[in-house]
């Protein structure tokens, strides 16, 4: 499938695409406070726009390891006055939600995509998708929750397990009328995985594609990438300094597939990806 349709845009997947990160959050685990009150977001989402971005991502509810539910008039607050300029800026705008009511607003409001890291399982959450004649949605895997995660990850072979659980995600919102064109899928890197486990799902990435689905991929900053920068360190280097290692994983994962790279770097992954596509289209 080389297009994406939401709700005003088909965004053409022939080329990869990416989606910059806007945590409208003061706890978010690599930029929490940052960009936490409208104002600051909505610039944000301007500079991400200047940096080559091709979709906003808006999240009012971070989901590191470990962090407390954001109640629903929280979210709401944080999220409704971000999304009611944004989509004013001529791009599609995504909601990183799991709860119906931000659901039903911002579809109210305009936005494009819900990406959803519980993959629609919370109650009424499907019903709004299946409600929205256009919508654009990205079912993720997650295992267990994010207060419990990382402190129970997966057993086994990750692959296969993701595999079928993003396949039964998808055809059960199929079921409920939503065409197949509107729906991709995200293995849900660190969420609730090994390191090992991460990294298979990029090295065996095409085993995911047997969903016949585009993927979005998200690897920015992430816990696993600071292992593999690590070393001989008795730590591992902060999110911030991670850049390097998170452009890497996004160019592996187009490389292997992935239509859409969830980044916080957008300028740098624009630039990489760019190089890539040069040796790509022409030699």
């Amino acid at each position: 499938m080389s297009c994406w349709k939401t709700t005003r845009y088909e965004i053409d997947l022939a080329r990869p695409r990416v989606m910059g990160i806007v945590n409208v959050t003061p706890d978010s685990f690599s930029d929490g406070g940052r960009h936490a009150d409208a104002a600051s977001a909505l610039r944000h989402c301007e500079q991400l726009l200047r940096e080559g971005a091709d979709i906003l991502d808006i999240g009012g509810e971070s989901t590191r390891p470990g962090s407390p539910a954001v109640p629903l008039h929280e979210e709401l607050a944080r999220v409704l006055p971000v999304v009611r300029e944004a989509v004013g800026l001529n791009v599609p705008v995504s909601v990183d939600t799991a709860k119906p009511e931000v659901m039903a607003a911002v579809l109210d409001l305009g936005a494009d995509i819900l990406n959803d890291v519980w993959a629609l399982r919370w109650p009424g959450a499907a019903e709004v998708v299946a409600g929205h004649p256009a919508c654009g949605v990205c079912l993720m895997h997650m295992h267990r929750d994010p207060q419990t995660m990382q402190a129970a990850p997966m057993a086994g072979d990750a692959v296969p397990q993701v595999l079928l659980f993003l396949e039964r995600a998808a055809q059960a919102l199929q079921a409920r009328g939503v065409h197949r064109s509107r729906i991709v899928l995200d293995p849900g890197i660190g969420f609730g995985k090994t390191v090992a486990q991460n990294f298979a799902l990029l090295a065996r990435q095409d085993e995911l594609l047997a969903a016949g689905y585009p993927l979005l991929v998200g690897w920015s900053r992430k816990s696993s990438i600071g292992a593999a920068l690590q070393g001989d360190a008795p730590a591992p280097p902060p999110p911030e300094a991670r850049v390097a290692g998170s452009v890497a994983a996004a160019l592996m994962a187009v490389e292997r597939g992935a239509r859409i790279v969830r980044v916080h770097d957008v300028r740098e992954t624009v630039q990489a990806l760019a190089v890539w596509r040069q040796v790509r289209e022409n030699y």
